[in-house]
């Protein structure tokens, strides 16, 4: 299960173990934190490129976003790829994608497949299928869990073993909830302790993103308000969600309903509101949406679990949860991902199996999306392709570590200005204690001590007592660029 943005802050089973970012006084994920309670929960899982297409495309293929063609949200994964579902498909399983796929091409590997166009509405979403395309009413989080289920209760050999790829959404952008549109109303959620930060310990791209929440965010789209509360003319906020959503008037009715008093109340004080009055006001109207959206997942997680458990399959099943990347709740007054900064570079990733993983265990061992087509194919009894550039995690699920795992993890961002949110074209790595990355449009450098500045908001490159350890990294990304063929950082 792959969810499109869900960051490690807003899991419930992650507050203990994150020493930076959001801190939640509540966290909507009981069914989530229930896979990490009886399985294993990685606390350093990070992703190679954080943006949508290229992670899904390492994850399908164990390769790197320079090894596997998908650099950027621009390009489609190439149809001449050998995938780990199409591993699995001539070893015998029977195989299912449900639910965002977003890789361009039409899905293969899958005996069958039930996908969202591109990235897909927050409801009555067309879904691309095997047999055609079939139009969908609802919310498309209920829908991608109730069509999982389905395949599973109608579709499934029960003479194979099967695998499925189940992925939602939520809670990307622009986070419009259905079931869960009336949670938190009445009280304010906590703030990210940078909320306020002026990058004034960060070079150049720091200060260059457009990804804030305070300047960033459209009244229309992302804060769902429908009149400007600056110069009183209507915003396309409703037309525009009833547009791309396809909302029946029902639905629409709903969604004004649960935002209109606080929409009131912002119409009401703006005058007097300071620039951080407001940005406040903005932020609770993001964090609200986004856990919300968030709490709709567990749901439909939690009705996977009950289905595999009444099938008496949850034992001898795998679940895999994670998200596509991390995501910035706040913190440094920013949203979205990019960024090799530990809130969009860190993935959360939990493993859950009772027969073969010890429950509650917590692995902090150095992990990547990279590593999870081998993972798969090795629990399959499948070959590892030598192309694979992951390592298996299966003595990690164990309890085993092995002698030569991974001290170190490589990161690239491909994507920069002039694409959307304008963050840098950026490469670096990240070890249990320092973050190091370059900038090379700028010609810039950071360096992070995570152990005296979780948040990363003072990069201390340059400075004489980390001379060594910078060279050190410095030379350590010389190594995995040529490990891992990279030669593109300077294209």
């Amino acid at each position: 299960m792959y969810s499109d943005d869900h960051t490690a802050q807003s899991i419930g089973a992650y507050q203990e173990a994150l020493n930076y970012g959001l801190k939640l006084d509540h966290t909507p994920t009981p069914n989530i934190d229930r896979l990490a309670e009886g399985g294993m929960r990685f606390d350093n899982a990070f992703v190679t490129n954080s943006i949508c297409k290229p992670s899904r495309a390492v994850l399908l293929t164990g390769m790197h976003s320079h090894k596997n063609g998908v650099l950027t949200n621009g390009e489609s994964i190439s149809l001449d790829l050998e995938t780990f579902p199409m591993i699995l498909q001539n070893n015998g399983y029977q195989t299912a994608m449900v639910g965002k796929w977003h890789l361009g091409t039409e899905p293969q590997g899958f005996d069958y497949y039930e996908v969202l166009y591109g990235q897909g509405p927050y409801y009555n979403p067309t879904m691309r299928t095997s047999n055609g395309d079939v139009d969908r009413h609802g919310h498309t989080t209920e829908i991608i869990g109730e069509r999982a289920i389905e395949w599973l209760r109608l579709q499934r050999d029960r003479d194979k073993p099967f695998m499925m790829v189940y992925n939602h959404k939520a809670p990307h952008r622009n986070w419009l909830p259905g079931p869960a549109l009336n949670d938190y109303r009445g009280r304010d959620l906590p703030e990210a302790p940078t909320l306020f930060y002026d990058y004034s310990g960060l070079e150049t791209p720091a200060h260059e993103q457009d990804m804030e929440i305070g300047t960033t965010m459209s009244w229309a789209w992302d804060l769902k308000v429908p009149i400007h509360p600056e110069t009183g003319e209507q915003t396309d906020g409703w037309e525009n969600l009833v547009e791309r959503n396809r909302l029946t008037d029902e639905q629409l009715e709903r969604i004004k309903d649960a935002y209109a008093e606080n929409n009131q109340y912002l119409y009401d004080h703006y005058d007097q509101m300071s620039d951080e009055d407001l940005l406040r006001w903005k932020y609770q109207r993001y964090i609200k949406d986004y856990l919300r959206v968030i709490r709709e997942v567990d749901d439909q997680v939690g009705k996977m679990i009950s289905y595999l458990e009444r099938e008496n399959l949850l034992d001898n099943t795998i679940i895999i949860y994670a998200g596509d990347q991390g995501f910035f709740l706040g913190e440094n007054g920013w949203f979205d991902k990019r960024w090799i900064y530990e809130e969009s570079m860190r993935m959360p990733l939990i493993a859950h199996w009772p027969e073969g993983i010890e429950a509650g265990s917590v692995n902090k061992d150095l992990v990547q999306n990279l590593d999870l087509a081998p993972t798969i194919l090795e629990l399959a009894d499948a070959e590892i392709p030598s192309r694979m550039q992951g390592k298996s995690m299966v003595p990690l699920l164990n309890g085993e570590r092995p002698s030569d795992w991974r001290d170190t993890v490589y990161y690239h961002y491909y994507e920069g200005p002039p694409r959307v949110h304008e963050v840098a074209k950026h490469y670096g790595v990240r070890t249990d204690r320092y973050t190091l990355v370059h900038y090379p449009n700028h010609n810039e450098w950071e360096l992070f001590d995570l152990e005296t500045d979780p948040e990363q908001i003072q990069s201390v490159y340059g400075e004489p007592e980390y001379a060594d350890i910078q060279q050190e990294l410095k030379n350590r990304i010389d190594e995995l660029q040529e490990q891992y063929e990279d030669d593109t950082w300077d294209e």
